[in-house]
């Protein structure tokens, strides 16, 4: 049942059953697929901006821990990483860091205050060594645009799927042992990894229960906020939003140009920094 303590002359019960969070399972020559979301499920990553001082982060974050990126997916309200720590209590620093880093940038670039991801991030680990499973998980990952009827095709540019199928170089992400074990050569494995992916069928989402709220809510319409700063929040390393831009765009712009389907015509958003 739980304990009793005494509130305002009655008696009150605090339940003593709730779960405690579930340490995770950290190994050695582990990877791990990683899910981050936007607080509330909010559509946050939709701007290029906010996709491209992400790439940004991430390869500050991986310059910082040295971890192995092999596969990436920047959605418009969720973010999916494969990727390998040097060591695997690094997992957790990496993703402090890096969820850290970019919830100050997007709340400074929003002009907004808060928690900007959902609660914990989602990890689940498997042996470097286990193929099946890692061509399973970058193909899931890959697949995530085309399951969402975004587009039609496997080609996005802000996941990395375009240098498993051309073989490019995106300055982020490197190939999967699993990925280079399918043939002779890099051309075999891309051509395989192409049929595995064409072969793949999404299963489709459970549709949402729709809350009551929501017919009531509907026609509120909410004042913006402020921008302000917590007492003790942590600040970026720049004043005001004065980011890197130099950075942020050499470092998108190399990613999109090897992984978009037409590189001419996603290199047309960054036109006004070249």
């Amino acid at each position: 049942m739980g304990g009793c303590y005494p509130l305002g002359g009655r008696t009150a019960y605090a339940p003593t059953d709730v779960m405690p969070r579930q340490p995770r399972e950290l190994k050695s020559g582990y990877c791990y697929h990683v899910t981050t979301r936007c607080n509330n499920r909010d559509f946050r990553l939709t701007r290029f901006e906010c996709k491209q001082v992400l790439l940004m982060a991430i390869k500050r974050c991986r310059d910082k821990f040295g971890f192995k990126l092999y596969g990436l997916c920047i959605m418009s309200n969720h973010v999916h990483y494969l990727l390998e720590p040097q060591q695997p209590e690094d997992l957790p620093k990496i993703m402090h860091w890096l969820n850290w880093f970019t919830a100050m940038c997007f709340n400074k670039l929003l002009n907004r205050t808060g928690h900007f991801w959902e609660k914990r991030y989602h990890s689940t680990g498997f042996p470097v060594t286990d193929k099946r499973r890692a061509l399973n998980t970058l193909r899931y990952i890959h697949a995530n645009p085309k399951a969402a009827n975004m587009q039609l095709g496997w080609f996005y540019d802000y996941s990395n799927y375009g240098t498993y199928d051309r073989l490019t170089q995106d300055g982020l992400t490197q190939w999967h042992p699993a990925f280079m074990a399918l043939g002779a050569t890099l051309k075999i494995c891309a051509a395989i990894y192409r049929e595995l992916c064409k072969r793949y069928k999404p299963k489709p989402k459970p549709e949402k229960k729709r809350a009551w709220g929501k017919k009531l809510l509907a026609g509120i319409s909410l004042k913006p906020k402020k921008d302000k700063t917590s007492p003790g929040q942590q600040r970026l390393p720049w004043d005001d939003w004065q980011a890197p831009s130099a950075e942020i765009y050499a470092v998108a712009k190399t990613f999109v140009l090897a992984n978009a389907l037409n590189p001419d015509v996603a290199g047309m958003q960054f036109d006004d920094s070249t």
